[in-house]
């Protein structure tokens, strides 16, 4: 199963590094490693370290109280090894690892290593996870060899890529003042004591700060900084029928200084709260099948999950996965009017900062431009070093969080229409096919927490959008009527056959993603778009109970 969730700069060069303790560190014991392994009878024919250094701080107000904050920071390394060659190795799936990637990676689990620039304690670590990790994959090796695995190598294990030298110089530590910050955050929640019904009114800043290494056997070496902060907005209300009901609002920036200032975001902090007061009166929705528009963060959400999982290669090569457009490269699978690309190397769109953007995947390879669907045809597939029939190398979205092995992962998706109407078009023609099908309404999704899809053999192939404001959209001309409880859900073939139109304005959801290689950081850039059919079911209830005492308020005391 998959899922994106709201949780809702990379200042580079490619000079050579002055003194990086922990660089020289791995470069000394992967080159002594491959000596030493050339005495063995069957040497790695590819060892790699990746070491993630991370910083990560977390802060969070509630009704105008700072409750948390905490700072901590780990070093961790992963650790590739393969044993065989490029066509057949280790990592080749057996019976065994039919139903997922795990078992069947080239790596374990990473470890945390020394954070003090320790010659020997480093060198002590890599030696140690080195030396189980071989003993693993030359067992492996043996087992698929002598297995049915062995006779059905249908594609080569492992794609060829260049050597790639790049190191960026570290970032200064101190780049926010948390005094400052908690400060901010307890103003920015205050505002929710106001209302009785308010259950949560909480403000969270998540500041990350990210330093990657990466080497290889095959001479790859890359050091690339990553840095952002999450400002997250998350109010909850309690229904008139007890219901409690959610809504969201999140800013993210490279930089403190990035984020919006205070007069932006307490009014974003107003507007919360006021819909909040709306939806706790709002009615709930029926289950619904009809025409409806889906605004761009939806639709970003919607393609990210309907299309995006789907077109990521190292799934398509797993017989259990459902392999929905495996077989359809030059075939058209979208609206001709709509193309798809997937970009880590997009900074910006608009003036705003990308959370899908990296120099280099976490296999060392550039990450590139990928068109993946071109008017509607299919073209490729998203590729990690693990190749395909059809893409036989890896076009730089080998993917992972610091614990886990990378495989083919979404970056910057952006969605293009190449004929575009206005909004006020795609709600003409909301009215009127709600008016063809019988409909005294249709839909219009206007925000979205997140949602996920499954894409196995063994469960339905379906999805499930997590809308947060929802309106029915009347065709009579009464006002449009906020609505409550709605979960947007179908199957990937039939959706993409009702997208019909989309307008001139695109938008970003900004959020993190995890499936098989951990939690990764995205982005989906969408305009919005109409849709001939969409199903809705009743979203479960969160919390129905009354309160027993009654709220306490600012003014009560």
């Amino acid at each position: 199963m998959k899922y994106i969730f709201l949780i809702l700069a990379l200042a580079g060069s490619t000079c050579l590094p002055a003194q990086d303790v922990l660089l020289d560190v791995l470069k000394e014991e992967l080159g002594r490693e491959v000596k030493e392994f050339a005495k063995v009878e069957a040497p790695p024919y590819y060892l790699a370290y990746r070491v993630n250094d991370v910083s990560y701080t977390q802060m969070e107000s509630s009704f105008g109280s700072l409750v948390q904050s905490y700072s901590n920071r780990n070093r961790f390394l992963f650790t590739t090894v393969r044993v065989g060659d490029y066509q057949f190795d280790n990592t080749h799936p057996g019976e065994e690892t039919r139903w997922g990637y795990d078992d069947a990676g080239p790596g374990g689990r990473s470890i945390q290593i020394s954070l003090d620039d320790s010659r020997e304690a480093i060198r002590y670590s890599v030696w140690r996870v080195t030396q189980n990790s071989y003993k693993q994959a030359r067992e492996k090796l043996k087992s698929l060899k002598n297995s049915p695995a062995g006779a059905k190598a249908k594609y080569a294990d492992f794609s060829k890529a260049t050597a790639e030298q790049y190191y960026e110089a570290p970032l200064p530590a101190n780049w926010f003042n948390a005094d400052e910050w908690q400060e901010k955050i307890r103003r920015y929640s205050a505002p929710f004591q106001k209302n009785a019904d308010m259950v949560s009114g909480d403000v969270s800043l998540q500041l990350v700060s990210e330093r990657k290494y990466f080497v290889s056997s095959e001479g790859t070496s890359v050091v690339q900084n990553q840095r952002y902060v999450y400002l997250m907005i998350n109010g909850n209300i309690r229904a008139k029928d007890g219901d409690i009901v959610p809504l969201h609002k999140s800013f993210f920036a490279f930089s403190p200084e990035g984020l919006p200032g205070d007069e932006v975001v307490l009014r974003e902090v107003d507007k919360l709260i006021t819909i909040l007061t709306r939806l706790k009166d709002a009615p709930l929705a029926e289950p619904y099948t009809g025409p409806a528009i889906l605004d761009a963060q939806v639709a970003g959400v919607f393609f990210h999950e309907i299309f995006g999982h789907r077109v990521e290669g190292e799934r398509l090569r797993n017989d259990m996965d459902s392999q929905t457009f495996k077989e359809k490269i030059g075939q058209p699978v979208l609206n001709k009017n709509l193309s798809v690309i997937f970009d880590p190397s997009l900074k910006e769109f608009q003036g705003k900062p990308l959370n899908g953007f990296y120099k280099y995947d976490d296999e060392g390879v550039k990450g590139q431009r990928v068109v993946v669907v071109d008017n509607g045809i299919l073209k490729t597939f998203l590729m990690s070093r693990t190749p395909l029939e059809s893409v036989k190398v890896s076009n730089g979205h080998g993917r992972a969080d610091a614990s886990s092995n990378p495989v083919s992962r979404q970056s910057n998706l952006v969605v293009e229409a190449t004929k575009s109407v206005t909004f006020q078009d795609l709600r003409k023609m909301l009215v009127q096919e709600a008016k063809k099908q019988g409909k005294s309404y249709g839909y219009y999704f206007k925000d979205v927490v997140g949602g996920f899809t499954t894409t196995d053999r063994f469960n339905p192939n379906a999805f499930n959008i997590f809308p947060t404001e929802v309106y029915r959209v009347y065709t009579d001309g009464r006002p449009d009527e906020l609505v409550r409880g709605v979960d947007l859900i179908g199957t990937p073939l039939a959706m993409f056959a009702e997208i019909t139109a989309a307008d001139k304005q695109a938008a970003i959801f900004t959020g993190f993603c995890g499936a098989e290689s951990g939690s990764v950081p995205v982005t989906a850039i969408s305009p919005s778009l109409f849709v001939r059919r969409i199903e809705t079911q009743k979203k479960p209830q969160t919390d129905i109970e009354s309160t027993v005492l009654k709220t306490p308020t600012v003014n009560e005391y």
